[in-house]
């Protein structure tokens, strides 16, 4: 009995000790100061190209993204090409004349508010997607579908898998590396074919539906965003915030990629 006393009393004076040594820190989640959030994105298909700019809000506030609609926005790549976009909508700003190209390594710079934010990012050569399919589930009757490639060999690669139901991309994104010690031939699952309706990662399928895959070929900074972002567009920046390829603070990414599309017909 009285060792089991010596124990408790042991405890609680530890336990003491640390309450009283531990400074305790006031978070105010509901004031935190706006921050930049920009989006980019450059292909090597025909442009134009977009990049979208907004702000983030408080912690507490709706999830709505004010635009911000006074900023300078341009790409330029390593070859001499620049292009000064032009705001379409609020927010949202959009090349006239710049053609992505593989190889080339393209810089966004982006004045707002008398700060300059810049991020560079280089377009890999693109992945051929040798086939996509339906494969039956390990679990119960349902089916998937996937896609089979040829990995580059010999390098690390980086991969984003988007898909869209007739022309309607579907909410979030699969994001891989594939390292050069495995094989070059690479089958990926990416979706269910059946799914609850509400459920908008992964919608219900109806027969005729156009299911189309874009695989896309990123580079090692880009796909640092894609992997820590926490949300299927890019724009969860609290509590725990993607890593950004943008400099001076802001939040988002700048992605310069390749892309090759495949189409399934649901039957």
């Amino acid at each position: 009995m009285r060792k089991n006393r010596a124990i408790l009393f042991t405890i609680v004076a530890v336990s003491v000790l640390l309450v009283s040594c531990e400074k305790v820190i006031q978070l105010d989640l509901s004031s935190s100061t706006p921050q930049l959030v920009i989006q980019g994105n450059v292909y090597d298909n025909e442009g134009p190209y977009k990049v979208t700019i907004s702000k983030t809000v408080n912690f507490d506030a709706s999830n709505v993204y004010p635009a911000v609609t006074n900023a300078t926005v341009t790409i330029s790549d390593d070859a001499g090409q620049s292009d000064t976009l032009t705001q379409t909508v609020a927010g949202t700003y959009a090349t006239s004349s710049l053609q992505g190209s593989i190889g080339h390594i393209y810089t966004l710079t982006v004045k707002v508010d008398g700060k300059t934010y810049t991020a560079s990012s280089t377009m890999l050569p693109p992945v051929r997607i040798d086939s996509i399919y339906y494969k039956n589930s390990l679990l119960g009757g349902s089916k998937s579908v996937a896609l089979d490639f040829t990995n580059h060999p010999n390098k690390d690669n980086y991969y984003r898998v988007i898909h869209f139901i007739n022309n309607v991309q579907v909410t979030g994104f699969n994001v891989f590396s594939y390292k050069s010690d495995l094989p070059e031939k690479v089958s990926y699952t990416f979706m269910s074919t059946e799914n609850d309706a509400t459920d908008t990662t992964n919608p219900s399928l109806e027969k005729g539906d156009i299911i189309t895959v874009w695989l896309e070929s990123l580079d090692k900074g880009v796909f640092d965003y894609f992997h820590t972002a926490k949300s299927g567009n890019g724009q969860n920046v609290s509590p725990a915030n993607p890593v950004s390829n943008i400099s001076n603070g802001a939040f988002g990414y700048f992605c310069a990629c390749s892309v090759r599309k495949k189409s399934i017909i649901y039957r």
